[in-house]
């Protein structure tokens, strides 16, 4: 692969607590998932970040999540379709009027945290969000786990999808990401994620947690900036992939 997309998980402050440095992170990363309101975000911050990534000509996604901003939307829920449908159209119409005031516009959607994980295997929820994405803008790009088996359903049901794999994250030998509950879910060694993310876009190949290396596609790579050391980590991997000539760009098209 001569090229990858670089997103980060942005927007999440809210009032006065703040989380991760949208600002620095959108020199790096190519694209910017942005949060809805839903598990994290106000809709100053949300509009400051929106701004910050048509600046940086950093491609825009809309983050949505269940309504848990208590949990920061990591809290597994067994949503009615048809809430969770109206909620996904809510969240997505919302960042789609900040980012027209920003000079930007929404190009995809990722789910967030535990939705992103049930709608990865989930039917039913899977077919809530995929439908509601159609009715607000069938070109909207639906970003995935990478080998879920959303990707079919999504791609059947019409909508172009992309395949995201985790820098930080431990895998299982069946492509799905270690819980973050288990010891050496998260990864911190900044030149060991670097190498990995090289192998994983060179090579189509990422090792699990058990050590033996398992094929794996992705048009995308996500880099968190929540965590300790992140934009050290975040900075490693775009440095060790322009070093090995993979270009780094938006999956999505342009920021406008």
């Amino acid at each position: 692969m001569s090229s990858i997309d670089l997103n980060s998980d942005l927007g999440e402050s809210f009032g006065q607590w703040r989380m991760g440095d949208d600002d620095t992170m959108l020199g790096i990363v190519t694209s910017a998932n942005v949060a809805c309101g839903f598990h994290a975000g106000d809709p100053s911050g949300i509009l400051r970040t929106l701004r910050a990534a048509a600046e940086h000509g950093v491609t825009v996604g809309a983050h949505v999540s269940y309504p848990d901003l208590v949990g920061f939307g990591r809290r597994n829920m067994d949503i009615a379709s048809d809430e969770l449908y109206a909620d996904v159209i809510y969240q997505i119409g919302a960042l789609q009027g900040l980012a027209r005031v920003a000079g930007t516009r929404v190009r995809y959607v990722k789910p967030h945290g535990a939705l992103y994980n049930t709608i990865a295997h989930d039917r039913r929820q899977a077919e809530a969000v995929i439908e509601a994405i159609q009715d607000v803008d069938a070109s909207l790009v639906l970003m995935t786990l990478a080998g879920a088996p959303l990707v079919t359903w999504a791609r059947d049901a019409g909508l172009n999808t992309a395949a995201e794999a985790f820098a930080d994250r431990a895998y299982n030998a069946d492509g799905t990401l270690v819980s973050r509950r288990e010891a050496g879910a998260v990864l911190h060694d900044a030149d060991l994620v670097a190498a990995r993310m090289q192998r994983l876009v060179c090579e189509g190949v990422i090792e699990c947690i058990d050590g033996h290396d398992i094929a794996l596609h992705a048009d995308s790579i996500c880099v968190h900036g929540d965590s300790p050391g992140a934009m050290a980590l975040a900075g490693a991997v775009r440095q060790r992939l322009t070093a090995a000539g993979v270009a780094l760009r938006a999956f999505a098209g342009p920021h406008s």
